[in-house]
């Protein structure tokens, strides 16, 4: 039952269990509530879509996913995403619009769902962490400059270039709308200011209250400034949205990527909590969860949701111990949509800008792209690419992620085409180096002892040729050539092929191949081929010492012969 109902595994609660995820249900529908409408507008919604994105879906991922702290709802790069997905089909905030948004909703759960269901949420690994870091700043500097237009009171054209519409909105600066730019920058620095000094204090939720009152008390919709307007009081009507093949097909790959990003985020939130709460987290049920509310979100007016970085920290710092924390969150946003809309008409949209800006100051990583061009720099080369690329192909971030990953995965190949093959001396305390690092090493003329690193696959077996005939053709008074395969884990056909014809073309010239140290998944292919046979089972050692005293009582030389001589 707990398989296919995880929510079971919360009971039985105890009191005070009950009582810590009621106030962090609380708490964070605070956070919540101001700003899932700004993420709707982020996505191109009128500002009430972002409430019926943070009702139903926030429930039922939770009942239904395997974290007890992850809060999902309206998320900042998913609500990018979904606006730049759409923007091509139809005018935002139109009813087409709407209507899209909401099937997308009903792709990404249809999406999510089967990958879980299948098991198959590794697909998510061809999205490296660098590529997803490229990403996501470059969304964190798209979505920022995509808020200026609000903070400045002008308009900002929608076009297939973002950073032509950005050179626009600065263009329009000297008509700038002060009070705007006032109410902008004042919730700005409230949240900014609370943030920093008063972390307890629900900083989004007291700059909108205050703000809010601020724009009813000045009169601000008479001075010009857009405020959010008349909310639809009230549950959002259950409907099955509007199915259409071909509009399916339009925002399938949209969906796959969205459904991946999306994933990403809130499996990372979900696995860094775990460590802390000592819980264990699945993958695919997390998927499965998300899969059903995005599912459900689409049958109330939603549009596609994710966990949330900012707001599981908030439940988990709040003390949540379950997932009934967010069955809180989602009924405080219910009893929003049924008594508290209409305090909200006054609400600047130009607050809600800055509740954006203030959220994506923390998806800006430098650190995380300096960290990994210093671990690896093909790993730095295709965080700052996919950076560049988004940026580039903005609005239009599928390609620029679809590009990252692509690079990522040449870079891979270009890597393991040429893996390291270590020509091996003996060291004063009897070990083998390599003699690249360490060229005073003696090596025997007899003996040629290589080190291979890295699996043998058809990407590389041509360099793995190559090298070794370079070394054997280095040292024409050889007898004896040992290939020491502990770094070997992977042998694919074309591997397999390579040794045969090196074997064999070896013992032409009067030497002999020895190995050691291969793994048992290399000895099962070469025992399946044939090749094990073939090589001769008598020149296959566990070890590298087994090996050398095998080929020196071949040499005549004895066991207690030293290794190596000058």
């Amino acid at each position: 039952m707990h398989k296919f109902f995880p929510f079971l595994k919360w009971f039985p609660m105890g009191r005070d269990a009950v009582k810590a995820d009621v106030i962090a249900g609380i708490t964070v529908a605070l956070v919540l509530i101001p700003q899932s409408m700004a993420y709707a507008n982020l996505a191109g919604l009128p500002a009430y879509y972002g409430l019926y994105a943070a009702f139903l879906p926030v429930a039922v991922a939770s009942l239904f996913g395997s974290s007890k702290q992850l809060a999902t709802g309206p998320v900042a790069v998913v609500s990018l995403l979904t606006g730049a997905s759409l923007l091509p089909l139809a005018p935002p905030g139109s009813d087409e619009y709407v209507a899209l948004a909401i099937l997308l909703s009903f792709v990404i759960g249809i999406v999510q769902l089967a990958i879980g269901l299948l098991r198959l949420g590794v697909v998510v690994n061809f999205l490296s962490h660098p590529v997803i870091l490229g990403f996501t700043n470059a969304a964190a500097l798209i979505i920022g400059l995509s808020q200026l237009s609000k903070i400045f009171g002008v308009k900002m054209g929608r076009s297939d270039h973002f950073l032509q519409d950005i050179w626009g909105v600065l263009q329009q600066l000297h008509t700038t709308h002060l009070p705007s730019l006032i109410f902008g920058v004042v919730a700005f620095a409230t949240m900014w200011t609370l943030k920093k000094h008063k972390p307890q204090l629900p900083n989004v939720l007291i700059a909108v209250a205050v703000t809010t009152f601020a724009s009813w008390l000045l009169g601000y919709q008479a001075m010009g400034g857009k405020v959010v307007g008349e909310i639809p009081q009230g549950l959002p009507a259950l409907a099955i949205p509007h199915f259409d093949l071909h509009l399916v097909g339009s925002l399938f790959s949209s969906a796959v990527i969205i459904s991946l990003v999306g994933f990403m985020e809130a499996i990372s939130i979900a696995k860094a909590m775990a460590v802390r709460t000592k819980d264990s987290i699945d993958p695919n049920q997390e998927l499965i969860g998300q899969g059903l509310g995005n599912l459900a979100g689409c049958l109330t007016q939603a549009y596609p949701t994710s966990g949330s970085f900012s707001r599981s920290a908030v439940n988990l710092g709040s003390g949540a111990k379950s997932g009934f924390s967010s069955v809180v969150t989602s009924l405080m946003v219910l009893a929003t949509l049924l008594f508290l809309t209409p305090l909200l008409y006054h609400l600047p949209e130009a607050v809600l800008a800055a509740v954006i800006m203030m959220a994506v100051v923390g998806l800006l990583n430098v650190r995380g792209i300096q960290h990994a061009w210093h671990a690896n720099r093909h790993d730095g080369i295709a965080a700052i690419a996919t950076f560049i690329a988004s940026m580039a192909f903005a609005p239009h971030l599928d390609k620029g992620i679809f590009f990252g990953a692509g690079l990522a995965i040449v870079l891979f190949l270009y890597r393991t085409m040429s893996p390291r093959v270590a020509l091996l001396g003996l060291y004063p305390d009897g070990t083998l180096r390599d003699v690249a690092i360490h060229p005073e090493l003696p090596t025997d003329p007899q003996i040629i002892v290589l080190r291979f690193d890295g699996q043998l696959y058809f990407a590389n077996v041509s360099y793995f040729e190559e090298m070794i005939l370079n070394a054997v053709a280095a040292k024409p008074s050889a007898r004896f050539l040992l290939l020491v395969g502990d770094g070997i884990n992977q042998m694919d056909a074309s591997g397999e092929e390579v040794v045969r014809h090196l074997v064999e073309r070896i013992q032409k010239n009067d030497m002999v191949i020895v190995f050691s140290g291969l793994k048992r998944q290399i000895l099962l292919v070469m025992q399946a081929t044939g090749l094990l046979d073939f090589v001769g089972r008598d020149n296959i050692f566990a070890t590298v010492q087994a090996a050398l005293n095998n080929i020196y009582d071949r040499l005549g030389r004895g066991e207690n012969r030293p290794l190596f001589v000058q």
